[in-house]
């Protein structure tokens, strides 16, 4: 028997998300809305505009927005049969009400004084306007000139200091610049939050949200990523059934390039929103400028080394994204079973990850001595489906704790026992204070050092088998300043010291 649906994995809260979609200049704009469809019920969507970019300047396709929420409509209610009650899918008439057209004109053409707001840039203008202090996600799939001509009328319309308090609000993660205005943006408004890839014009193979799938298009980290659910055979297969599967269509160059920017949001343990340096289904980014003056808000891609399909280190942006591609596949194609029945029996439901007796998304955050242990038990974490069995694995997320490319000589290494058979009750031990409480080159003992990255992955052996995760962030102290000495101001220094 079904356990009761409010056992399903909920969200106390839900991420503002409005997105900007040049949909239809090539296939992958359709797939990624088909996939965001499957976890809206995650989010409180506020818009779906379709916009100009690079690749198609003079018109906008919402009706093939209205395709997609036509499949939607005849699923909906399988889908919330899948979801907890406290959590339901929105309605296929409230989607509609807030399918608008963008601009039809490209880049900057469609910015200027005296030029009209698009009835999808007064959508946006709304949602920004809105008296809630909760941050808007303003998901860029294409071109950006939706949202540059409405931060250029709130800047016309309200003194400095309450565009800049309007601006606040804003989170915007886009897809490279797929128009003129992404530069604009960020030159005009260094205060943005703002992730992009920045590259070479159209230079899209050196983009970290290339990792979603197009290691073989592009040909980076071969060898690395495993190409086999990402194929036309596996999407044909798990993907492109039943009403809304039906409209996901075949890829051109790589399926759902646009899909990293709601992955990043994904609320199942892993990522933090408002840090995108920790990593997640989206992607890792850090600050471009960390001094606060030229544009704080803007994150850039960073590298993670991961262990690839054949067993070697690949190190790139790229990994940040496809280390986590087996288990973002595979709820794809779990979701897609729920849209094709009402019946819970049937289909696979994510296990709740509970440790120390809290349960997540958000992290479970420790202040300690280098050197001390603490413990962490999972042992509370239950699958909603009654004859599904759990296994636990525990490991160091070492890459966003560095400040550098040296992962493996920077970071300290936490101590990992296991205390019961089932792995879910472990020991962890802080490195000592010389390995993560001392400056990297003047070796200078520090009262706080590195924030140490504990993932649990909590899995099911359903079909197919669905990961939960949960982020436990440990910040080292060293109270006594211990562990110090070595070093030096700079390495001139330090070389002068070998040489005598």
């Amino acid at each position: 028997m079904m356990a009761s649906p409010h056992q399903l994995q909920s969200f106390p809260s839900k991420p503002r998300v409005f997105i900007l979609s040049d949909i239809s200049n090539e296939p992958d704009d359709a797939e990624s809305l088909v996939r965001y469809l499957l976890y809206s019920n995650q989010f409180r969507t506020e818009g779906l505009v379709a916009c100009t970019s690079t690749w198609m300047k003079n018109k906008v396709c919402p009706q093939d927005m209205h395709k997609i929420i036509d499949g939607y409509e005849k699923v909906v209610d399988n889908l919330n049969a899948h979801a907890n009650p406290d959590d339901p899918y929105p309605t296929a008439q409230y989607l509609r009400s807030i399918i608008k057209k963008g601009a039809e004109t490209y880049g900057m053409t469609a910015v200027g004084e005296n030029i009209p707001l698009s009835e999808g840039g007064q959508l946006l203008l709304e949602s920004i306007e809105a008296q809630t202090a909760d941050p808007l996600w303003i998901l860029c799939w294409g071109g950006t000139n939706v949202l540059a001509s409405v931060l250029l009328r709130i800047k016309n319309t309200y003194s400095a200091s309450e565009a800049a308090a309007l601006r606040a609000k804003l989170r915007i993660y886009t897809i490279s610049d797929q128009d003129d205005t992404g530069v604009w943006l960020r030159t005009t408004y260094p205060d943005l939050f703002y992730i992009c890839s920045v590259h070479g014009w159209c230079q899209y193979g050196m983009a970290a949200w290339t990792g979603i799938s197009g290691d073989q298009w592009y040909g980076f980290d071969k060898g690395g990523p495993d190409g086999r659910k990402i194929s036309k055979e596996w999407i044909r297969e798990n993907i492109q059934i039943g009403a809304l599967g039906s409209t996901y269509p075949d890829f051109m160059f790589i399926p759902e390039g646009d899909t990293p920017t709601f992955l990043y949001l994904i609320q199942n343990g892993l990522g933090v929103a408002e840090r995108p340096e920790f990593g997640s289904w989206g992607g890792r980014y850090i600050q471009t400028d960390v001094s606060g003056r030229y544009g704080a808000g803007h994150y850039s891609d960073t590298p993670d080394e991961v262990e690839g399909l054949d067993g070697r280190s690949h190190k790139s942006n790229q990994a940040t994204i496809w280390r986590w591609r087996d288990a973002f596949q595979t709820d794809f194609a779990a979701r897609m079973q729920w849209s094709l029945s009402s019946d819970l029996a049937v289909a696979n439901h994510h296990p709740v990850a509970i440790v120390n007796g809290t349960r997540g998304p958000a992290p479970l955050v420790f202040e300690l001595e280098a050197g001390s242990s603490f413990k962490l038990d999972a042992s509370q974490s239950y699958d909603p489906d009654p004859n599904d069995a759990l296994t636990f694995k525990w490991y160091q997320y070492k890459d966003p704790s560095a400040t550098q490319w040296s992962v493996h000589h920077e970071v300290g290494e936490l101590g990992i026992k296991t205390l019961n058979e089932a792995n879910s009750f472990i020991e962890v031990t802080l490195p000592t204070p010389d390995k993560c409480c001392v400056e990297l080159i003047s070796r200078k003992a520090i009262p706080k050092g590195q924030l140490l990255h504990l993932i649990l992955e909590v899995k099911d052996n359903g079909s197919p088998a669905l990961t939960t995760y949960r982020r436990v962030l440990v910040q080292t102290t060293n109270e006594k300043l211990l562990g110090g000495g070595g070093g030096a101001d700079s390495i001139g220094d330090t070389m002068k010291d070998v040489m005598h």
